[in-house]
């Protein structure tokens, strides 16, 4: 979404406001602990997608979301005064996924390193079926003289 840098400025300073608005003006209860993790603008400056996480249960996530969404005319408008830019882009907050996808990726690998332990134990006391080389060797050049009929 955030091609260009005018974006990719806008996006960062949107990011400082809408944190700053929820720690110090935003006084809802529903509020929950929240931490704002990225901002991504369009190339037109139009559409801001504000994500963030919170700490917590379901229901205080719910909660969150129900205190951002009656909360985002005051922080818009407060962007918009900050900012100083012509048209103030409209927000939309996303819950982002992304300690859902690290605690999957941290369960894959404990599994990852639990079925390498197993595989480790069962590789020591294994043994070959048949002879540790099973592959044939070019003769060595006393077999055939000691088999030659020359002598």
């Amino acid at each position: 979404m955030a091609d260009n840098p005018r974006a990719r400025k806008l996006a960062d300073r949107i990011k400082e406001i809408v944190a700053q608005m929820l720690d110090t003006r935003i006084k809802d209860p529903r509020l929950g602990f929240l931490t704002v993790t990225d901002v991504k603008v369009t190339g037109d400056l139009q559409n801001a997608a504000v994500f963030y996480t919170v700490y917590g249960s379901d229901e205080e996530r719910e909660g969150t979301a129900a205190a951002l969404k009656s909360a985002t005319g005051i922080i818009r408008s407060e962007v918009g005064k900050q900012t100083g830019i012509r048209l103030t882009p409209t927000l939309e907050f996303h819950l982002d996924s992304i300690p859902d996808t690290a605690a999957n990726l941290d369960a894959a690998l404990i599994e990852a390193r639990r079925r390498d332990a197993e595989l480790e134990a069962l590789r020591t006391g294994a043994r070959y079926a048949g002879d540790e080389d099973p592959y044939r060797k070019p003769r060595a050049a006393e077999d055939e003289d000691e088999s030659s009929p020359d002598e």
